[in-house]
């Protein structure tokens, strides 16, 4: 007792030293190998450094790093920069603190306390336990490299979701379509295709809906292997989403928990920022909302009070951040204040002025309406604290969306005020009773 009380004294005097080096930048790009394929412990803090907590846990994770160097790695994940790797790893808040131990896979959340103390302590009581573990015969349970078999994947998934193709289907699925591809080519006798394909077909049901997954047997099909230089097996290809060009090498690993990573970190980057569309039928609200996870609904001023070129930059500013979020994959719909009343009425916007914003989940029938300033900051922090499942919401009138009006679309002009013409009362024959009364 009294040598660990002696230890605790040796660290919290180290505590004054820290530096920030010791701290492991970690990314979609270099986790994995980094982390997933090492022998070490790894303490993980999941931040945003919009985080007033993580901002204060800072000095503190770096003192602890500094502490733990060449004992257990320490490293840190920007989660609001590399939201893909937070949502594989279920991170809901910041910071999280993640230990990545005797199984790599399946780490655990650290619960202790925020100061380097606590830290290490944590730290080397997960060591402890992971030494304990190997001591017994565990042995290491990360899943390897590229060629595992096991580890890293979320589950089976469904072969249904992995698209058979061709040299006769090819052109159609893939290259005539808009759809962002990845692509495997393999033969049935190779040992690594082997290896790659629970993990193919997991991934495949995880992305469903987001990507398209198949995989061609390039021993069969050898004009469509030729054609895109297939040497090797397994091979990955890369088409994304839009006008198919050459296709890019996938450089991802081979786990499903990999595959969907780097497609967490890379898809956004293919796919088009969503278009801002105006309410002009019901189609256009159904075909938003339903068709999303979310939509985002701006009233905007009336075009009388707020020209086309103020109207054009409010519409900037929602393009933009739609560009930011777009792998969210929302809807983005505006109308003019007064154009759509029952819409304005059930999200409750009529007694906040214009413009003003809301967020419809129609598969919830709720909402919820954003009460900041309408501006690219305000917007951004409404928008981001959704993105994170957060944020107060109410229910929609009737539990259903409203009756949209048909309207004809905006044409891009200024508005201009309906002139009254002046009635000229000289010509108007008044009858004999009004001109006596004249």
């Amino acid at each position: 007792m009294k040598g660990f009380i002696i230890g605790l004294t040796f660290i919290a005097a180290l505590c004054q030293f820290g530096g920030a080096k010791d701290v492991v930048e970690l990314t979609p790009a270099n986790f994995h190998k980094t982390v997933i394929d090492s022998d070490e412990l790894w303490l993980v803090e999941f931040f945003a450094p919009w985080c007033g907590h993580c901002k204060a846990l800072a000095p503190e994770w770096e003192k602890a790093a500094s502490i733990l160097k060449g004992i257990v790695k320490v490293g840190a994940v920007d989660a609001d920069a590399h939201q893909g790797l937070g949502q594989q790893y279920k991170v809901e808040g910041f910071p999280t603190i993640k230990i990545f131990g005797q199984d790599k896979f399946k780490p655990v959340d650290y619960q202790g306390g925020r100061t380097a103390n606590d830290i290490v302590n944590g730290a080397m009581k997960a060591a402890q336990q992971m030494v304990s573990a190997r001591m017994s015969g565990g042995g290491r349970s990360s899943g390897g490299g590229r060629g595992s078999g096991s580890g890293g994947s979320k589950g089976p998934g469904s072969k249904e979701d992995v698209i058979e193709l061709t040299d006769s289907n090819f052109e159609e699925l893939v290259m005539n379509s808009k759809d962002y591809w990845l692509v495997e080519f393999f033969a049935p006798w190779c040992g690594h295709c082997k290896n790659l394909a629970p993990h193919w077909q997991s991934a495949a049901s995880q992305l469903k809906g987001r990507i398209k997954m198949g995989a061609l047997d390039a021993t069969v099909h050898t004009v469509m292997a030729s054609r895109y230089g297939v040497r090797g097996y397994p091979t990955i290809k890369v088409f994304p989403a839009g006008a198919k060009g050459e296709p890019e090498e996938y450089q991802g690993g081979r786990t499903a928990d990999d595959i969907v990573a780097w497609v967490n970190e890379h898809y956004a980057e293919d796919i088009p920022a969503p278009e801002i569309l105006q309410i002009t039928e019901e189609k256009t609200l159904k075909d938003a909302c339903e068709g999303h996870q979310l939509c985002i609904v701006s009233v905007l001023p009336h075009i009388l009070d707020c020209q086309s070129e103020c109207r054009n930059k409010y519409l900037a500013v929602l393009k933009g951040l739609g560009e930011k979020f777009k792998k969210q994959k929302w809807g983005w719909l505006w109308s003019e204040a007064g154009q759509q009343l029952a819409l304005e009425d059930s999200l409750e916007i009529g007694g906040f002025g214009y413009p003003a914003l809301a967020a419809v989940n129609v598969r919830k029938m709720k909402f919820s309406l954003m009460r900041g300033s309408f501006g690219e900051t305000g917007i951004n922090d409404f928008l981001r604290e959704l993105s994170y499942g957060r944020g107060s919401t109410a229910p929609l009138k009737q539990a259903k969306l409203p009756e949209i009006v048909k309207i004809d679309p905006w044409d891009g002009k200024d508005g201009v005020l309906e002139e009254v013409e002046d009635i000229d009362l000289s010509d108007v024959e008044l009858d004999d009773l009004e001109k006596d009364e004249l």
